[in-house]
């Protein structure tokens, strides 16, 4: 199996070929995902879009190492996802994705900068917890408790935590999801702007249809499966959009 952390000079970050997810419930099976075929070019920022159920965090979840498909392939530049040991998986993820959730998820009893750290004491070629927070614009809240920050303020050290570790990927599954509309724009202009500082192949899940302006393509699902994709001609910057 090729190893996740090769360089590679291809266009085409995923290949992602019937992909299918089947959850196994009490009340029946649940087809999560319905033969995806997709590919994600290198360096493209995606929002992906549509109703709960309808597979955008489950595909998140899959690319992202998190979860595993039932049938299909995915691939990542030379690396086979669907197949891939757990002990693979776990490399895959420490080097090469950065993760953003709607919830927070800092720990409580640590600093911004303490938060960043857990990341960058692990990662390969990490910037600083202090550059990636200077980053984020949190140059002046390092030394600050979560409980000492707003939730957009909270919500940008977990973005400073993801792209510590300079990742190749940014996977954010409803990121603004629990912050006000200011906090939101804020949050968005970091993600993009580190984003660009470090190359990283970016997708957004998002409820919120006014984000999708901010991708070079926007992917729509519906009942598991993609329905539609639109490429934006002029991508608009988070303080432009009518939140």
């Amino acid at each position: 199996m090729s190893s996740p952390l090769a360089a590679s000079d291809v266009a085409i970050a995923f290949d992602i070929q019937g992909l299918t997810k089947v959850y196994e419930t009490e009340a029946g099976a649940v087809h999560a995902l319905r033969g995806v075929d997709f590919q994600i070019r290198e360096g493209e920022t995606l929002v992906l879009i549509g109703p709960s159920g309808s597979g955008k965090s489950t595909l998140l979840n899959i690319l992202g190492g998190l979860d595993r498909a039932t049938a299909g392939s995915a691939k990542f530049r030379t690396f086979e996802l669907t197949g891939a040991s757990d002990a693979a998986l776990t490399r895959y993820r420490r080097a090469s994705v950065g993760f953003i959730f709607q919830f927070f998820n800092l720990v409580p009893s640590l600093t911004a900068r303490e938060n960043v750290a857990l990341i960058t004491e692990i990662a390969i070629d990490p910037m600083s917890p202090e550059e990636a927070l200077e980053r984020v614009g949190l140059a002046d809240r390092m030394d600050h408790f979560p409980a000492q920050l707003s939730g957009g303020q909270q919500q940008r050290v977990a973005v400073a935590r993801a792209i510590a570790k300079r990742p190749q990927l940014l996977f954010c599954d409803e990121p603004t999801g629990s912050l006000d509309s200011e906090s939101g724009i804020q949050v968005l202009e970091a993600i993009a702007e580190v984003t660009a500082a470090v190359g990283a192949t970016t997708l957004i899940v998002s409820h919120n249809a006014a984000i999708a302006d901010m991708a070079d393509r926007v992917v729509k699902f519906r009942d598991g499966q993609i329905a539609e994709t639109i490429r934006n001609s002029r991508k608009i910057a988070p303080r432009e959009m009518r939140w």
